[in-house]
């Protein structure tokens, strides 16, 4: 298995074009995030979660050619405002995209795309087949999907299991019982907004309780502000198991 990570970032915070922070000015390309986003390649298959704003831009840096389907994590626009440029994946595989989500975020996406979902299909549209999910595991293909029930604040999102690999960005709440779908995992990749609490996601101090809670092999943080620090230097506080994630870093996993 191959994960990508295609964005570490976020939309919160002081807009980069006004901000004048260390993290902001950094030359240290680790610094530089867009949002987030990860790619995973297993069982000959490509999986993306989330299509955020930077979509096109991620694909492009990472030179990805084919994607086999999509899971949506929740409908806040940092996470599906790039939907619109899977266009090119339908023309080169000349078939429909597969999207897995809940009601709710299909909801979301007939709203904000709702050309996509027309009785009048216009020419060159995005094509997706949506297949509606929740708590309970389901496959695409040969591949085993768990989704994990957590809270953003008060929105309900989906983090995802697939093999030994987690992925659970933007919640702020997490049950016992979804916390046991979690445990022996070789990577975890986690949360984890800044270091001062937050309404809707996680901080440092409680992702690295999680952490520590459901021991993975190897942990990344993602949906970094830049309020969270300079890369480097908040490495260098956090156990060397768990690291801050930055956008391209690939990982392989057996």
């Amino acid at each position: 298995m191959q994960i990508t990570l295609l964005g570490t970032g976020t939309s919160q915070g002081v807009p980069v074009i006004a901000c004048e922070c260390e993290v902001c000015i950094s030359d240290n390309p680790k610094d530089k995030r867009l949002r987030s986003s990860v790619l995973i390649e297993v069982d000959d298959i490509s999986i993306i979660i989330d299509t955020g704003p930077d979509f096109r831009q991620q694909m492009l840096r990472e030179c990805v050619v084919k994607i086999d389907a999509i899971l949506y994590t929740h409908a806040h626009k940092d996470h599906i405002a790039g939907l619109d440029d899977i266009r090119s994946f339908n023309f080169k595989s000349k078939k429909a995209m597969d999207v897995f989500c809940t009601e709710h975020v299909l909801s979301c996406l007939k709203n904000e795309f709702s050309y996509i979902f027309s009785e009048i299909k216009y020419p060159g549209i995005p094509k997706i087949n949506v297949s509606i999910i929740n708590e309970l595991p389901f496959f695409i293909n040969k591949t085993k999907i768990i989704p994990i029930y957590a809270l953003h604040h008060k929105l309900p999102v989906l983090g995802f299991r697939i093999k030994n690999f987690i992925y659970l960005t933007d919640i702020s709440e997490i049950s016992v019982k979804e916390k046991l779908k979690m445990f022996n995992a070789d990577l975890i990749i986690l949360d984890s907004l800044r270091r001062e609490p937050h309404i809707s996601h996680l901080c440092l101090e409680q992702s690295l309780d999680l952490l520590t809670e459901l021991k993975p092999k190897k942990a990344y943080l993602t949906h970094i502000s830049h309020l969270m620090g300079l890369n480097d230097i908040v490495n260098k506080e956090l156990p060397k198991n768990i690291q801050l994630g930055y956008d391209g870093l690939n990982i392989k996993l057996s």
